[in-house]
């Protein structure tokens, strides 16, 4: 199993990144896919998550500014964010099951 994330970078506060995440080695579409992230001497935390049917739930923090979806013909995953908060500045992995990707950093800085 491979989760390889893009689009991670510098983005000044109030603006916009699309995160996407393919996989490969996996049944992608009958499987709950998440986000999460890790700020510096911070937990990792759940940021959004979607089953294969398509239904979502979001940390609190994010709600209402971030978006996650999914194309299951193209086995990737996305997780559009507005609104970016210098509190968004983290690692952000892509989660399925047991694995992980390597990570792509979000830095939300003026």
């Amino acid at each position: 199993v491979q989760l390889v994330e893009s689009g991670g970078g510098l983005v000044q506060p109030g603006g916009s990144l699309r995160l996407s995440c393919a996989a490969s080695g996996i049944a992608f579409g009958i499987y709950v896919m998440g986000w999460y992230r890790q700020a510096p001497g911070k937990h990792r935390e759940l940021v959004a998550r979607i089953t294969g049917g398509g239904s979502t739930n979001y940390a609190d923090a994010v709600k209402g500014r971030f978006t996650i979806s999914r194309d299951n013909a193209k086995n990737t995953v996305y997780l559009q964010m507005n609104g970016l908060k210098p509190e968004d500045t983290a690692v952000y992995y892509c989660n399925t099951d047991l694995y992980w990707g390597q990570g792509t950093q979000v830095t939300v800085s003026s």
